[in-house]
């Protein structure tokens, strides 16, 4: 590992009374794992330069997610097991990373009991360069996400996948995953989308943090 979690502590006054502490959020990454030369990639949605967004978490956030249990619309994953998801492990080599089927799948995280979130982190898969299609990111108290479901990210910009179109853009897998603002939303499903790659038909992931109290 090359970075540790680290907590800029703030209080933040009013009415002459401490209000909360807060701190800045930064991920404990895995080491890089490019090997040979990246390759080009081609994609109509893709941002120009990756930003790593500055989110402020209140003093005892933590990776709610950890060791929780994982569903997903593909119960027998091509290559690992569900439970890597929550694992810790974000080192993306063999034994590290799920291989879900082709076309539009989804992986679901049960945190136990609503929570309210501050960051997501999401790691698909880093030994390559590659941009993962259709990522979407869901909150909802329905584990069938019937109802109630707040969106916190969604790079599908056709909306192929049919659960609407999304504003944001299409990213470069690296070791730095994606790191994305929940904005205090509440909820105890966590459920995360993709439709393939530009490397490959089919869908991975390594590790999902959930940044809540």
């Amino acid at each position: 590992m090359n970075r540790m979690i680290v907590f800029t502590v703030a209080a933040l006054v009013a009415g002459g009374a401490v209000a909360e502490e807060m701190a800045k959020l930064e991920l404990q990454l895995p080491a890089p794992q490019f090997a040979g030369t990246p390759k080009t990639i081609k994609t109509p949605n893709l941002e120009r330069e990756a930003v790593v967004p500055e989110i402020m978490v209140p003093a005892g956030t933590a990776n709610v997610a950890a060791g929780k249990p994982v569903t997903s619309s593909d119960d027998f994953p091509v290559i690992g097991e569900l439970e890597y998801l929550t694992d810790s492990d974000k080192e993306g080599s063999d034994g590290s990373y799920i291989e879900l089927g082709p076309e539009l799948q989804w992986v679901q995280i049960d945190l136990g009991e609503a929570k309210t979130l501050y960051a997501i982190a999401l790691w698909h898969y880093h030994a390559q360069a590659r941009a993962y299609r259709d990522v979407i990111i869901q909150v909802s108290d329905d584990a069938g996400f019937a109802g109630n479901v707040q969106t916190l990210f969604n790079n599908d910009h056709d909306n192929s996948s049919g659960l609407g179109a999304g504003k944001d853009k299409e990213y470069i897998e690296t070791y730095m995953g994606k790191l994305i603002d929940a904005k205090g939303a509440k909820g105890r499903y966590v459920r995360l989308y993709s439709n393939g790659s530009t490397g490959s038909d089919m869908n991975h992931y390594i590790e999902v943090e959930v940044f809540g109290k």
